[in-house]
């Protein structure tokens, strides 16, 4: 199943961008409440500045488990994806802990990731009912060519790889990669 996004330039009516995201659900996939999609959405859209704010003062381990929620995972499979130790994750969650630096900026990367298709989808004019987090859930699994045939789930351990699968995202809305 692909799900089309559509992305028309404001200014020229008759200009649209579309591009094809293939969906390995194989039905359509529901959004989650407004409140979980304004969080990442608000997540991407604010400034570099109230991100590294947030990473600084440490982002809550519980997030962890609502983020996977959303996703449609589990809370290891957010744990492997970003390597976060087992045991110390499990036991900050447990004890409502914050998480470090480090963990906290990949967490916020992953959030990010989420609200930029959120993003798209908004500017689109897309059906309110695609569900970005799910989509991203399923997306980071599928080898790209891009990647040299490995996933995008591989990447998302560093920043950088973080960064490289964002640059993803944006090609493809953009219609430079397929």
């Amino acid at each position: 199943m692909a799900v089309q996004i559509a992305a028309t330039n404001a200014k020229t009516k008759s200009r649209k961008k579309s591009i094809s995201i293939a969906s390995t659900a194989g039905r359509a996939l529901k959004a989650k409440t407004s409140e979980s999609r304004g969080k990442f959405l608000s997540i991407y859209s604010a400034s570099a500045t109230d991100r590294v704010n947030l990473i600084r003062k440490g982002v809550p381990a519980q997030s962890i488990v609502r983020t996977a929620k959303v996703m449609g995972v589990t809370q290891e499979r957010i744990v492997t994806l970003l390597a976060f130790p087992k045991s110390t994750t499990n036991r900050k969650i447990s004890n409502r802990q914050s998480l470090t630096r480090e963990h906290s900026e990949r967490m916020i990367g992953l959030q990010k990731l989420i609200g930029q298709v959120e993003s798209i989808m908004i500017e689109s004019g897309s059906d309110e009912h695609f569900d970005a987090a799910h989509w991203v859930s399923q997306w980071l699994e599928q080898p790209l060519p891009a990647l040299g045939n490995v996933s995008p789930a591989t990447y998302m351990d560093t920043f950088e790889g973080q960064t490289i699968v964002s640059g993803l995202i944006s090609q493809m809305q953009s219609g430079a990669y397929a």
